[in-house]
């Protein structure tokens, strides 16, 4: 299955871009994604705890299965006044 990948702020800082096409397996997860993402940017793997995902832009948990053709996005913690 092939998912797009859209990160924001730092995340898309440290990958050097804003959207990413990922494969996964069949049965994937959410988390699949990000542990893929994670292997082709070593850089993002420091905010594994502490990042928000959304599935087709919905709120969403690391445990959320995905499908072919879903955009997957991974949001830093915001800080701010």
């Amino acid at each position: 299955m092939r998912v797009t990948v859209q990160l924001f702020a730092r995340l898309r800082e440290l990958a050097g871009a804003s959207a990413l096409e990922c494969d996964v397996p069949s049965g994937a997860t959410i988390r699949s994604v990000w542990l893929a993402t994670t292997a082709k940017h070593p850089e993002l793997d420091g905010f594994t705890s502490n990042i928000s995902c959304a599935r087709n832009e919905d709120f969403a948990k690391m445990t959320t299965p995905v499908a072919d053709g879903d955009e997957i996005a991974f949001l830093p913690p915001v800080s701010g006044g």
